[in-house]
């Protein structure tokens, strides 16, 4: 061993070897210098693995975040039946364990010993792979065959198709993470608020505690927000039920966040009707989300809202009213009774185009960084850093082994129980690395992962390929392949971001991450069946994302020609603009800064137009606290965005564990 090599590995484990609270800061700041540069620093000033100075993957982390996982996965699967959207599983799962680890060891008279920060931390990618990783196809793409089959897939098919998805996702997320958090050191919003949180409650120190109260104080006023915009939901439930719900309705008439402003009517674009997203939304958690996620990307989030609004849709829907008579033409947009549209229904097919066309040109102009990354060069010829961190990060040849049975039960999955033919089948697993590239990218840039239009994007390539074409179970079941890969894999980075600012070992998170799988399991696909006996049960949720998952493939399985013309240019454009936009930041660098993010507008064009407005302003009220107070806002900024996303987060969490318990017990 060398003596770089010793130094490394042998940094003394007690204070004089604990990271510093400056440095701390570091991977949430930024480090700076080459890729090498990078790594070295996070290894020497971050890394807590030398030695075992911290539990981290334990048998009793595991248990607990698979547990926790477990209830929420089940949550996840009634609220992306019932509202379309599923809420995120890490901050909530440790606060949780946190909680209940220390009544258990209060119970035992303090005989078991407190969990460590990096245990927490292992516990919570448990959590995630269990909670978010294992139900995403189920409500959407087994929903939607469902209502157009009517009949129930057999359980072993949904378990092992769920199983074999968010597998794939851990194992493509492997060649992304040394990418995208390490070296490029992507945001993910989440992943910062959960380790800031996990700080929080482990906190020793003047500067620590000072940061510890601000998020605390943050999540109390995010959980009091989201609880005011949000006990609605509840309220309907127990409605529903005909329980009492009195003290909700007090409680309303007394206190109240709406879940919406609505801006004035001369604001309006489109003079007789309204478009869907064109308010405000008092949400503290993607307010939140902005304020880390910082103001290139959040600017042009707005940037792209406004042109949809306020340029590009009235167009459309100008265009679509002058041509309704004309044969042959189909309509971008399907006007409500009122005269409402949602522009995205139309506008994801230009914003996926930018954000996938954009992540293959970014993966395009690094390419020496990653065949450097996938090139085997002999240790002695490498800086010792760099052969410590390959005994730390999940080596290229896991990902391999992993792949190939992964793949082939896919394969056998998709042709034994969907007919999809095994080059169709490999298809979906190809294009599953495209798709959790995009998902990865946007959800380290701006905290969304946009499973559903890259959903819709594999429903429009299996509308073109041959074998495929009117097939409605090719097309959905292709699709919830990538798209449920696509989501795992955000969710693993999510959580190793949180890992790589604690300085946890990442090999140990991906095998916490791939355990929390089988727990995930056994507890959602009894729930699918038990929440959704029959067709009738899942018409009676009246799902909004599995009804648009039907919609697109009855819409594509007619064929392409059923796309509107709009839609195509709109998919070119896109194409155009996500190339050109990385490629003029790698021609002129120093103007990189202040061209606006192809992710950003990619993703504005599949959100509405209300979140990049939060986003905005979450942004904007950090620079101008920058500007006002440098050093006050380099301190509190992060833990005050941590807390106001856990907060709120937290409190979504409960209220669907709520009414996924209230609406069992309705459906017994």
């Amino acid at each position: 061993m060398s003596p770089d090599m010793k130094e490394l590995t042998s940094a003394p484990d007690g204070p004089a070897g604990a990271p510093s609270d400056a440095d701390l800061d570091l991977p949430i700041q930024g480090f700076k210098g080459t890729p090498d540069e990078i790594e070295r620093q996070w290894f020497e000033k971050i890394y807590t693995g030398r030695g075992d100075r911290q539990k981290q993957l334990t048998l009793r982390a595991v248990l607990m975040g698979g547990v926790l996982g477990m209830f929420m996965s089940i949550s996840n699967l009634y609220t992306t039946l019932k509202l379309g959207w599923s809420f995120g599983v890490a901050i909530t799962a440790c606060v949780l364990s946190f909680v209940i680890w220390n009544t258990i060891r209060s119970i035992w008279g303090g005989r078991l010993s407190q969990m460590t920060m990096l245990e927490n931390n292992c516990m919570q990618s448990t959590a995630t792979a269990a909670g978010s990783s294992t139900g995403a196809a189920i409500g959407t793409a087994f929903g939607a065959l469902l209502l157009i089959n009517g009949v129930h897939q057999p359980w072993y098919v949904v378990a092992a198709f769920t199983g074999f998805t968010a597998a794939l996702g851990v194992f493509l997320a492997i060649p992304m993470k040394r990418q995208m958090v390490n070296q490029e050191q992507l945001k993910f919003p989440s992943g910062i608020a959960a380790a800031e949180t996990l700080r929080s409650l482990y906190s020793h120190g003047a500067e620590a505690m000072k940061k510890a109260y601000a998020l605390l104080i943050a999540l109390v006023a995010g959980g009091v927000v989201g609880l005011l915009r949000s006990y609605g939901t509840l309220a309907e439930e127990l409605r529903a039920t005909h329980r009492p719900q009195v003290w909700l309705e007090k409680l309303q008439r007394v206190l109240f966040i709406p879940e919406q402003v609505r801006f004035p009517q001369w604001l309006n674009p489109i003079p007789h009707g309204l478009m869907a997203g064109l308010v405000f939304e008092p949400s503290v958690l993607l307010i939140g989300a902005g304020m880390i996620t910082g103001l290139r990307v959040s600017l042009s989030m707005l940037l792209g809202s406004v042109l949809l609004y306020f340029v590009v849709a009235p167009r459309v829907l100008l265009m679509d009213l002058t041509h309704a008579q004309v044969a042959g033409y189909v309509r971008a947009f399907a006007l409500a009774p009122d005269g409402s549209f949602n522009p995205t229904r139309w506008a994801l097919w230009g914003g996926t185009s930018i954000m996938v066309f954009s992540s293959l040109a970014t993966v395009a102009l690094q390419w020496r960084t990653l065949v450097r990354a996938f090139t085997l060069f002999k240790k002695a010829e490498r800086p010792a850093h760099s052969v410590a961190m390959d005994a730390i990060e999940v080596p290229g040849s896991w990902m391999v082994i992993g792949l190939i049975p992964i793949t082939i039960g896919l394969v056998i999955v998709q042709y034994m129980a969907f007919h999809i033919s095994i080059p169709l089948g490999l298809i979906a697993v190809a294009l599953s690395f495209v798709v959790s590239l995009v998902c990865c990218r946007a959800t380290g840039e701006t905290d969304t992962t946009p499973i559903g239009a890259m959903g819709k994007l594999t429903q429009l390539l299996y509308a073109a390929l041959p074998g495929a074409k009117g097939i409605a179970s090719i097309n959905l079941m292709a699709a919830g392949v990538t798209a449920s890969a696509g989501g795992a894999a955000a969710d693993l980075l999510t959580d190793l971001k949180s890992g790589y600012i604690l300085g946890a070992n990442p090999r140990k998170q991906f095998i916490a991450q791939f355990a929390g799988i089988f727990f995930g399991l056994v507890a959602v696909v009894p729930a699918w069946y038990a929440m959704v006996p029959n067709k009738k049960a899942l018409e009676a949720f009246n799902p909004p994302a599995t009804y648009m998952w039907k919609a697109v493939a009855d819409l594509l399985t007619q064929g392409l020609h059923m796309l509107p013309v709009t839609a195509i240019w709109a998919i070119v454009i896109g194409a155009l603009v996500g190339v050109a936009l990385p490629v003029a930041g790698k021609l002129f660098p120093k103007a990189e800064p202040y061209l606006p993010s192809a992710m950003g507008l990619g993703l504005s064009w599949v959100m509405l137009f209300q979140n990049s407005l939060s986003f905005a302003i979450g942004a904007v009220l950090v620079a101008a606290w920058t500007r006002l107070n440098k050093k006050g806002s380099e301190l509190y900024y992060v833990p005050i965005a941590s807390g106001m996303i856990a907060g709120e987060s937290l409190i979504a969490a409960i209220i669907a564990i709520a009414c996924t318990v209230v609406g069992l017990l309705a459906a017994r």
